[in-house]
């Protein structure tokens, strides 16, 4: 019994150290990813709302942005067109860190203000040339909440505004991998061209088959969905939809300016025709002979 005894004491001795040692070995590789930086999470949402008086046509842009961008918390209509600083307190109710602010004026123009929340930059930019999926009828299709690429033209490089608006849609419109109602796919490809010194966007569907040949070899090919816009930056601001005055577009001349323009050109072809008839009028009166003692009017008066 004894020897058993000693067996075991033995036995044991000899097992210490290399649990010491397993359990020192843990104890460094629980160190080691501690001190392993953490990847950084994604963590992207937009806030989406529109003031009041917004058509038929600018409400269904903003619903088909809703559904191309699954990580964008829609609000209810802001009341006051005066109180923009409020975007950025109701970003921060809604847990949102981006916004997307559609800005109706006499419900002809819409306006997009595009920010980055609570210290900013923001964009205020002019849209135009809006057609959204169900008039445009586009072959292309994709699945909703699906992620989607994002290409951006050469020409954002060129300028600082270009590089900063870049940036700026990239966090917008960038759909993050973490985001609780996105699908784990990526079958569209989103792109921003600038000509023009405006900024066009489309929205391609990725196909790797031609529908015609399904059993044919595989060639990628871009198909339109919708919708499609264009903005033209009109200012950037520092700060979340306030703040100093970064760009401003030499170039933009507001739509109202362009409308009383015409309305003036259509005035002055009236004023002229106004004009060629009184002196019509007046050359009429001038070739008129007096009348002598022999005229009609005085002979059998």
């Amino acid at each position: 019994m004894a020897s058993i005894l000693k067996a075991q004491k033995k036995n044991a001795a000899k097992a210490d150290p290399k649990g010491k040692r397993k359990a020192d070995a843990m104890d460094v590789d629980d160190e080691i990813a501690a001190s392993a930086p953490k990847p950084k999470k994604n963590k992207q949402r937009v806030l989406l709302l529109s003031s009041r008086g917004v058509t038929h046509r600018m409400r269904h842009l903003m619903s088909d942005i809703e559904a191309l961008l699954p990580h964008v918390k829609k609000d209810s209509k802001l009341d006051s067109k005066s109180q923009l600083h409020l975007l950025p307190e109701l970003a921060d109710l809604n847990n949102c860190n981006n916004a997307l602010y559609f800005e109706a004026r006499r419900h002809e123009d819409l306006y997009l203000w595009a920010a980055k929340t609570p210290n900013g930059p923001s964009i205020k930019m002019h849209v135009q040339n809006i057609h959204t999926m169900d008039e445009l009828k586009m072959t292309g299709n994709c699945l909703k909440g699906s992620r989607g690429l994002l290409s951006f033209d050469k020409a954002f490089e060129d300028t600082e505004w270009g590089k900063l608006t870049k940036e700026l849609f990239t966090h917008i419109f960038g759909v993050p991998s973490t985001a609780r109602r996105a699908k784990p796919f990526i079958d569209h490809i989103l792109t921003f061209s600038i000509v023009d010194n405006k900024i066009w966007f489309r929205n391609f569907q990725i196909l790797e088959k031609d529908p015609l040949q399904p059993n044919g070899p595989p060639e990628t090919t871009l198909v339109e969905i919708g919708p499609r816009f264009v903005l033209t930056p009109i200012r950037i601001f520092e700060g979340a939809f306030n703040g100093a005055t970064v760009y401003s577009n030499p170039e933009f001349v507001s739509p109202a300016a362009v409308r009383s323009s015409i309305r003036q050109e259509h005035a002055k072809k009236y004023n002229v025709r106004k004009d060629a008839e009184q002196d019509s009028s007046r050359r009429k009166e001038q070739r008129k002979r007096d009348e002598d003692e022999l005229a009609v009017s005085k002979v059998f008066a």
